[in-house]
């Protein structure tokens, strides 16, 4: 049995004023991108099962810089011999590009901020990041101590490295988090990081960065946002004070903490690809970059080769990317309902017709090629949900048939019903391979070997035709309006047949190497249409094989 009654909010509101009308809900957009710091390589990677050996590490680092990370949380040195020598491979081996800096995790502990300037010495560019915890909880409960101790904790760990960055070789900056910000008052928490900025006194030439964490998520995303606000308003030296955020997503709502925090003043922001972190992860880089990239907002990051991202990150932590997952997930550009193919069939027409300069397309974000993903195989999925619509579009952008309107229909519960026996999904190969045995170039039981035509008139044409039917071949003639016209008459004087053909379309298949032409045609007799499709390399024999095609799958009907 569930009792609410053992739990009530875990946050304190910011004092304010009676009245006091915070700024940030009257922003209704992120303008421009915050600084980016990726944290998979300290965060993400001691909440995996199996952390990542030193060489998994190296790789994953190549691929935060290949995607455009300017910061990365390398990890924290003191903590362990892998941690260590991977600072070093990165310091001695010339791995830290000119516009790309590292950042270590240090406690409030001498020895720890001793090893960690040991560990990071000749870096030419770093962050030093240290921290305490400051909520009522640990307090209470873990430290024991009094909120001038937790005070005079930060201030050593601030002199402390102080002290060690002025005899260490290398470039570094600071950066404190108050851990646990959201279980602590925001009126101790900006005691306290105020303390710290007085001892290490910002510039702008040495900026500092205050990190305010979402260490756990206690509240709705609104009540972090006036935190953020409170203390962007109240820190010392604020035009000198980068504000970092760094959401955990507890209650699913870290890429709201973060969004929203940056409307109140945040800056930059510290996660992870795909949301990796301890317990429910830190925020999704990834969905919170396209989020903004979707609102026409440079997120300065690249994922424009998502499935390798996703790969590498796959194969190096034995993380697995949920298919749902916004911009990333497998299945989240995929269509299999009917009518969402069809909207975005009509959606991808629409935008060529109107050469549109924004994307606007039903049921898609953001262009899927954008992140590397393609329409017929991660777009248009076909099973037996979908329609008329998306078969026909994964035709035409896949194969190059631009079927008709009015076989469009016929082919679709065609596909659907052999999805629906075999249930499962079909390949884009398979649905090929059922038109094509369904409808092109299909010549039994009439085929017709040879056929020659004579113009007899203006408006007459004659042929003269073999056909075979049954065993037997017979030469038969016909007249009509035009070629096509003329084998239909002298197939039905034939074969004693009454029928109409009611359509005709044709066009070059443009996916092919030798450009053939491809013919549709549409055949009625006792209210019923059949279809068929000619290919061939000229347009009369492909018009002759459509109409066999057609006039093959009536017959097969009749004998049934």
């Amino acid at each position: 049995m569930m009792d609410a009654t053992k739990y009530h909010v875990g946050y304190y509101p910011p004092p304010v004023e009676p009245g006091h009308v915070y700024e940030w809900p009257q922003k209704d957009h992120i303008e421009k991108a915050p600084a980016w710091c990726s944290v998979d390589l300290r965060d993400g990677n001691q909440s995996l099962i199996v952390p990542m050996n030193l060489e998994e590490k190296l790789e994953f680092y190549d691929m935060l810089i290949r995607i455009g990370f300017k910061e990365i949380e390398v990890g924290f040195p003191a903590a362990s011999e892998t941690e260590y020598d991977f600072l070093r491979a990165l310091i001695d081996g010339n791995r830290i590009p000119n516009d790309v800096t590292v950042q270590v995790l240090t406690q409030c502990r001498d020895h720890i901020i001793r090893k960690t300037f040991e560990a990071v010495k000749g870096a030419p560019r770093a962050i030093i990041h240290f921290y305490n915890s400051t909520s009522v909880a640990q307090r209470e409960q873990v430290f024991k101590k009094s909120k001038e101790d937790i005070i005079k904790l930060a201030e050593l760990g601030a002199n402390l490295c102080k002290e060690y960055r002025a005899k260490t070789e290398g470039h570094f900056r600071f950066e404190y988090s108050p851990e646990s910000f959201t279980g602590t008052e925001p009126e101790f928490a900006l005691e306290i990081c105020n303390a710290v900025l007085k001892i290490w006194e910002p510039t702008p030439e040495d900026p500092v960065i205050i990190n305010l964490p979402v260490t756990v998520s206690h509240s709705m995303p609104h009540v972090y946002a006036n935190q953020v606000e409170y203390m962007s308003d109240n820190l010392y030296r604020r035009e000198n004070v980068i504000i970092s955020l760094h959401p955990h997503n507890d209650r699913g709502c870290a890429v709201a903490d973060s969004e929203l925090g940056l409307l109140a003043g945040g800056d930059r922001i510290e996660g992870t690809l795909f949301g990796n972190g301890e317990r429910t992860g830190n925020v999704d880089i990834v969905t919170l970059a396209l989020n903004m990239y979707s609102q026409g907002v440079d997120p300065e990051l690249d994922f424009s080769n998502m499935p390798e991202i996703v790969e590498v990150y796959e194969r190096v932590t034995r993380m697995h990317v949920y298919e749902r997952s916004p911009y990333s997930g497998q299945l989240v550009f995929a269509a299999f309902s009917g009518s969402h193919q069809d909207a975005i069939a009509k959606g991808m027409h629409w935008r060529e017709e109107q050469d549109c300069k924004h994307w606007n397309v039903p049921y898609l974000p953001i262009n899927p090629e954008d992140v590397g993903r393609v329409y017929e195989a991660d777009v248009i999925r076909i099973n037996s949900q979908s329609g008329k619509g998306g078969v026909s579009y994964l035709m035409e952008t896949k194969y190059g048939y631009h079927i008709p309107q009015k076989m469009r229909e016929s082919f679709g519960y065609l596909v659907k019903g052999v999805s629906d026996h075999a249930h499962k999904e079909l390949l884009p190969e398979e649905v090929l391979d059922i038109f094509t045995k369904h409808y092109v170039n299909v010549e039994t039981p009439v085929s017709i070997p040879e056929v020659h035509f004579v113009q007899k008139g203006e408006n007459a044409i004659g042929t003269e035709a073999t056909i075979s039917y049954k065993g037997s071949t017979e030469t038969v003639h016909g007249d009509g309006n035009g070629r096509l016209d003329a084998v239909s008459n002298a197939v039905k004087a034939h074969l004693n047949m009454d029928f109409s053909l009611t359509t005709y379309t044709e066009h070059a298949l443009e996916v092919c190497s030798n450009s053939k032409a491809v013919a549709y045609v549409g055949l009625e007799k006792n209210g019923k249409t059949y279809w068929g499709v000619g290919v061939h390399s000229d347009i009369i024999n492909s018009s002759i094989s459509a109409f066999l095609s057609a006039l093959n799958a009536m017959l097969m009907d009749l004998k049934k």
